[in-house]
């Protein structure tokens, strides 16, 4: 919906692929937003993530995904380096300029973007989830299994507040209340805020972009560094880098490859491009992974200071 593919894999070291919204279908998905929600594979390559894509895309004319991928596409290809979103990480900008080294030996035309206004459209785009959220919901949820008790967003409130020592020990349901106290899709208020946050990440965001600087895709970091699951304080993620939000909120195709590792923990590049160029958006990863090969294997440490320059560094006189 907003980083639920991306994310992940980012921070996991594998390849995610965010289709463009409606290429596959949303039958079966859990829903929160009609107009975000999308499956999308995550796997270990780009040409994994091709190949499930074929299997898995059913919206439009159909495309040979895996077969489109070149290894020479980036040659030639002018991309939109989304400096303004990279964040202040060192480690990251680091890994960041690597890639794009990487992309430019590939033959890509790399085009500075070091500032854009972002049009703000305030609560609005959390209120559209909102109001999605509890329409498709309940659609989902009046078809489910007959063995499904709860049959309504209002059902599963009560049954969270009947059964709080599990379903709310530790998290709190004010976003379903929040999200159960808004009218329907019909609603002159969710017309207004859905039309101006589109508006907002397409004709004023990423298409914008792409018309502006004459780019076919925008390339950026896909997100902070991993950070650290708390139960009892809640996680905090460090500063963002990159603009995942803006290709979710369209809708629009957008990918991450793995870019290598800070301290053993894996950060991916982000290649984000216009609707219904999913082809060309898998292909341009594909070209920076074959050339790149920088996704490292997984190693389960019991503690950082497994990490040799960890230990060094905290190691007691």
């Amino acid at each position: 919906t907003n980083g639920s593919i991306i994310c992940p894999s980012n921070i996991n070291g594998v390849v995610g692929f965010k289709p463009s919204v409606g290429l596959v279908a949303q039958d079966f998905i859990v829903p929160i937003s009609f107009s975000q929600d999308t499956a999308g594979p995550m796997t270990k390559t780009v040409t994994g993530a091709a190949m499930m894509l074929d299997a898995m895309a059913t919206g439009r004319a159909k495309t040979r995904y895996a077969s489109a991928l070149d290894t020479n596409s980036l040659k030639g290809a002018r991309l939109g380096v989304m400096r303004f979103s990279q964040g202040e990480n060192a480690d990251i900008l680091a890994r960041f300029n690597g890639a794009l080294k990487t992309m430019e030996d590939a033959g890509a035309i790399l085009i500075e973007i070091d500032e854009f206004e972002r049009v703000r459209t305030g609560s609005k785009s959390f209120d559209v989830l909102k109001y999605e959220f509890k329409a498709t919901l309940n659609e989902y949820l009046a078809s489910a299994a007959p063995a499904v008790q709860a049959r309504s967003l209002a059902q599963t409130i009560a049954f969270n507040k009947a059964h709080a020592d599990i379903e709310l020990a530790l998290f709190d349901q004010s976003i379903f209340e929040a999200s159960e106290a808004l009218g329907d899709l019909n609603s002159p208020a969710y017309k207004e805020a859905l039309a101006a946050v589109q508006s907002a990440s397409r004709e004023q965001g990423i298409d914008a972009l792409l018309a502006k600087y004459n780019i076919s895709a925008l390339v950026g970091p896909s997100g902070p560094i991993a950070s650290r699951i708390d139960p009892v304080n809640g996680d905090v993620w460090p500063a963002w880098a990159g603009s995942g939000s803006l290709a979710a909120i369209a809708g629009y195709p957008h990918i991450t490859v793995p870019m290598g590792e800070v301290h053993g923990l894996p950060i991916g590049v982000s290649i984000m491009g216009a609707m219904n160029e999913d082809a060309q958006i898998l292909s341009y990863g594909y070209a920076y992974e074959q050339r790149s090969q920088m996704r490292v294997d997984p190693k389960f440490l019991k503690t950082a200071e497994d990490r040799p320059e960890i230990k060094a560094a905290m190691r007691r006189k």
